[in-house]
């Protein structure tokens, strides 16, 4: 008995000492190691710079490693920008004023200039409505809180119907689909790739797109905290991704066929979709914060934020 006590306790202590070695090496290597934790979807430039891999060799010249975490959209990448689960990631128009009037603490770095036809409103091919204003009363799909959420309501209004005469019906783009597709929605509201994909796949017909209703712009963001603590780590990004964007530009056939690989989608599809994005990362500017406060007002005076807010306040101004 006295010799099974003592393997026990040999065995407890053997067990502590890994135990505390791991710990060990776990808060020596948080203590060394910075990380810039980003934030994307499924589609866009930061897919590109993550599959491209030269980010990881800029930041590691100044000791920073790269996390990379994939969110189905919008909504959910700032919602973890608002916890600290991310320091930087990008959204279409709509996504950062929820954040904003919920209280997260984002930071807008740089945009992107209007990609109009990046989002639509698709029908079934054999759906009888035939315009905007036919959605009255109908059952509409989309992300709340997403860019096409702004598209919806622009598109109602210059048609005449108010959003409340409509039903949304709040999916994710997966389930949307899926909603589209079985007819349990008659229309849906959706952005690029996931619009070329339903367009090849289903022969889904455009009701209207962006183009004379709205910009849809897409924007980069820092939380506060790190722009504050690691500007130059923001500017680093923000220009890894300019040379991404100025690859892409050039060549997109063989963008498509490496987003392809990255998203899981074909390559006629994905090319499709970026004829249809916009080109180049910009600071932010007075102009566009005024386009941006229009998105905020809109959505103001439907009720569908809780209190007024300015873009102006969570603005990189420049020079920071």
């Amino acid at each position: 008995m006295r010799r099974i006590i003592q393997r026990l306790i040999a065995a407890i202590v053997l067990s502590i000492g890994i135990v505390a070695a791991a710990v060990g090496t776990s808060y020596g290597q948080d203590k060394q190691d910075k990380v810039v934790r980003i934030g994307y979807q499924k589609y866009g430039k930061l897919v590109l710079l993550k599959s491209k891999g030269t980010l990881e060799p800029k930041l590691a010249a100044n000791g920073y490693k790269v996390v990379w975490t994939e969110f189905p959209s919008g909504p959910p990448l700032l919602e973890a920008l608002n916890v600290g689960a991310i320091d930087f990631g990008n959204t279409g128009e709509a996504p950062p004023i929820f954040a904003q009037a919920a209280g997260a603490p984002i930071q807008y770095v740089a945009y992107e200039p209007p990609a109009p036809k990046g989002e639509a409103i698709l029908v079934p091919k054999d759906s009888p409505l035939k315009s905007v204003a036919d959605l009255k009363g109908k059952k509409v799909a989309l992300n709340k809180g997403s860019n096409v959420h702004y598209l919806l309501l622009k598109a109602l209004e210059k048609a005449g119907v108010k959003y409340s005469e409509i039903e949304p019906v709040f999916l994710a783009p997966a389930d949307a689909r899926a909603a589209f597709e079985r007819g349990a929605v008659d229309a849906w509201v959706i952005w690029d790739p996931f619009q070329a994909a339903a367009e090849a796949a289903t022969g889904a017909r455009t009701l209207a797109d962006g183009t004379g209703i709205v910009a849809n712009y897409q924007f980069y963001f820092a939380s506060k905290k790190f722009l504050a603590a690691n500007p130059e780590i923001v500017d680093a990004v923000l220009a890894e991704l300019s040379s991404v964007d100025d690859w892409a530009k050039g060549d997109i056939h063989a963008v498509a066929e490496q987003l392809a690989l990255a998203i899981g989608l074909s390559v006629p599809v994905v090319e499709v979709a970026l004829k249809r994005q916009a080109y180049g990362i910009r600071p932010i500017t007075d102009a566009v914060i005024a386009d941006q406060q229009q998105v905020a007002d809109a959505f103001f005076a439907l009720n569908l934020i809780p209190k007024s807010i300015k873009i102006s306040d969570v603005a990189r101004k420049p020079g920071s």
